[in-house]
C-alpha cells in the first residue's frame, strides 16, 4: 500500500481549503449576479482536463488563467503547480489561435529519483491552433483538431532547468446525448517533447499518449457538473519504442457560467490504476502524480 506523506496531505488540504473558500465566494456571486437566461454549453472549457470541440464566434477574443496542481509520488513530499495565462482569438469561422505564457512552482523533498527543490520559475511560451471540422450544434456531433507547440524552460516533473521543445496534439470529439443537457466528450492525445538540460547539457526525449473521456451534465441554467477519466502511457522516446509507465485518472469537474462572458471551471482527478515499467505496484508514481487538481477562469470580449 502506498501512503501519502504528512507534508503532502497538509499541502493538498491547504490548497483544497483555499480552493473551496474561493469557490464558495464565486457561488455566492453566481447566485447574486448571473442572468436568468440559461448559459450555452461550451465544451471547450467545461471539463478540467479534457476539451470539447466548441470554438468562439469570428472576431471573439478570450483571456484565460489556468492553475494546475499535482501532488504525491511514491515517497517523500511532492507538490508542483503550473500556472498559465492564455490569450485566444477567433479570426474566422471554426478557427482559433492562441498564445500563452507559463510559470512553474516545485516543492520536492526526499522523492526517489528527483533532487530536492523549492523553486518558482518562468516556465515558457506556447502557441496554439484549433480547427473545428464538424460543428456539434449543426449535426449533434463535433470534431476538432488541436496543435499546441511550446518552448519550456522547466521540466514539469523534476523542476530542473531545461530548454524543451514539444507539441501537444489532440483530436477532440463531442456528441449531444441529450440535447442542451448531456454531452459526451472524447480526446485522443499525443505529447512528444525533446529537451536539453541547462545544467549538464544532456538531451532527453519522451512522448505521452492518451485517451480521455467525459460526461458533462447541465445541473441548472448556469451550473454544470461532469466526470472525466484519462488513460496515459509515457515513453522515454519519441517513437513509442521505450515504455516507461501508464496511469489511469478519474475524477469530477464542475463549471459555472458567471455571466454571458465569464466562466469558472474546477476539477480533481486521482490516479486509481497504473504501472511503471519493471514495477509491480498498483500505481505508477514514478512517471505520474498521485492526484491532480485544476482551476481555470476565462473572460471573452
Amino acid at each position: 500500500m502506498h501512503i501519502i506523506s504528512r507534508c503532502d496531505r497538509t499541502t493538498f488540504r491547504q490548497w483544497a481549503a483555499s480552493l473551496a473558500s474561493f469557490t464558495g465566494q464565486i457561488a455566492v456571486a453566481v447566485g447574486l449576479a448571473c442572468s436568468a437566461r440559461a448559459a450555452e454549453i461550451d465544451t471547450e472549457h467545461m471539463l478540467a482536463f479534457i476539451t470539447g470541440t466548441d470554438v468562439g464566434d469570428p472576431g471573439e477574443k478570450e483571456f484565460e488563467a489556468g492553475f494546475t496542481g499535482r501532488f504525491g509520488r511514491a515517497a517523500g513530499s511532492y507538490t508542483a503547480f503550473n500556472n498559465e495565462l492564455t490569450f485566444q482569438y477567433t479570426p474566422a469561422k471554426n478557427l482559433t489561435v492562441e498564445i500563452s505564457a507559463a510559470s512553474n512552482v516545485h516543492h520536492i523533498e526526499n522523492v526517489p529519483g528527483l533532487q530536492n527543490r523549492n523553486a518558482i520559475a518562468f516556465g515558457g511560451l506556447g502557441v496554439g491552433l484549433t480547427y473545428r471540422f464538424l460543428d456539434r450544434a449543426a449535426g449533434g456531433l463535433g470534431f476538432a483538431a488541436i496543435a499546441e507547440p511550446h518552448w519550456t524552460r522547466v521540466d514539469d516533473d523534476s523542476g530542473e532547468p531545461i530548454n524543451g521543445y514539444g507539441t501537444d496534439l489532440v483530436l477532440a470529439f463531442d456528441k449531444d446525448i441529450v440535447p442542451d443537457r448531456l454531452v459526451g466528450i472524447l480526446n485522443l492525445s499525443m505529447e512528444p517533447e525533446a529537451s536539453r538540460s541547462r545544467i549538464d547539457g544532456i538531451w532527453s526525449r519522451e512522448n505521452t499518449a492518451g485517451i480521455g473521456g467525459g460526461l458533462l451534465l447541465r445541473l441548472s441554467d448556469n451550473v454544470f457538473g461532469g466526470v472525466e477519466g484519462r488513460y496515459l502511457r509515457r515513453y522515454d522516446a519519441l517513437d513509442f519504442g521505450d515504455f516507461a509507465g501508464e496511469a489511469f485518472y478519474l475524477g469530477p469537474s464542475a463549471s459555472i457560467a458567471l455571466s454571458e462572458r465569464a466562466w469558472l471551471t474546477l476539477g480533481w482527478s486521482r490516479q486509481i490504476a497504473g504501472r511503471a515499467a519493471g514495477g509491480h505496484g498498483p500505481l505508477d508514481l514514478v512517471n505520474f502524480d498521485r492526484q491532480q487538481a485544476r482551476l481555470a477562469f476565462g473572460v471573452t470580449f
